[in-house]
């Protein structure tokens, strides 16, 4: 299943507030009823076009994002760093989440941002302590992301909080996939149609299973929360005005624009 949420549009009938829908193979929608992590799917019998509606982040992450840094040996080693032994995590803010075709905000503190592409696991139930056998009961599906970072403010804090974390600095979109099966598909970025990054997802250091077993040593991990998985080299920064797109192989892409540079 290809899970959307949506704006569906004063003139469709269907309300203005944000929506969950079901995207059929012939783009349109099924409307869903609630969230269809907490409440599961099922359909109203209202339909629309995916041509019709402003799709949002299919996700709504309540309580965090949590990310993995240098996942992939040859992002570690265009950033200078070794190979790491475990999972390297840090957190972003909800608020920093924004859907297909938002704007990234550019900070006046930042004297340029990056794009970085990335693989993101929707979590689908409360676990802590996921044995590795049971990774795939508590994984929703899977959805695309981009780790906006701030390179300058990243070395100077000596920490990422900041550096990550500004609100709209982690594009997510542009649906979640429940049946992607993650394996040796193409993970890649676009800066205005040129590809800056492509590797596939078998080069991660730490896989699925690695991510969310750690993960969840460390932290109860709730419903609708977001694991970004790492991104490859080639990252780099975004020219104000460009248009960016991430994509992974099976899982559509995802674009955004970057605003103006204060």
């Amino acid at each position: 299943m290809r899970i959307v949420r949506f704006s569906p549009g004063p003139d469709s009938g269907l309300g203005t507030d944000p929506l969950f829908g079901l995207l059929e193979d012939d783009n349109s929608i099924s409307v869903i009823s609630g969230d269809p992590i907490y409440h599961g799917v099922t359909t109203t019998g209202a339909k629309t076009e995916l041509g019709k509606v402003r799709l949002l982040a299919p996700v709504i992450p309540r309580s965090k994002v949590v990310a993995v840094g240098k996942n992939y040996a040859d992002h570690a080693k265009e950033m200078g760093s070794d190979v790491p032994s475990e999972p390297i995590i840090f957190l972003k803010p909800n608020t920093s989440v924004i859907g297909p075709g938002d704007t990234i905000v550019w900070p006046a503190m930042a004297p340029s941002i990056d794009f970085e592409a990335e693989l993101a696991i929707v979590i689908g139930r409360v676990c802590k302590d996921v044995p590795r056998e049971r990774v795939h009961e508590v994984i929703y599906g899977y959805t695309l992301a981009n780790d906006v970072t701030c390179r300058e403010l990243q070395k100077t804090d000596g920490q990422w909080a900041r550096a990550k974390g500004f609100d709209t600095f982690c594009p997510i979109g542009p649906w979640i996939e429940t049946d992607f099966v993650p394996g040796t598909q193409r993970i890649f970025s676009e800066i205005n149609g040129e590809v800056r990054q492509d590797a596939t997802l078998n080069q991660m250091i730490f896989g699925i299973e690695d991510i969310v077993v750690f993960v969840s040593q460390i932290m109860t991990l709730l419903p609708g929360d977001v694991i970004i998985t790492g991104t490859p080299a080639g990252i780099g920064p975004m020219p104000a005005g460009a248009t960016v797109t991430v994509g992974v192989e099976g899982l559509g892409k995802l674009t955004n624009k970057v605003s103006a540079r204060p």
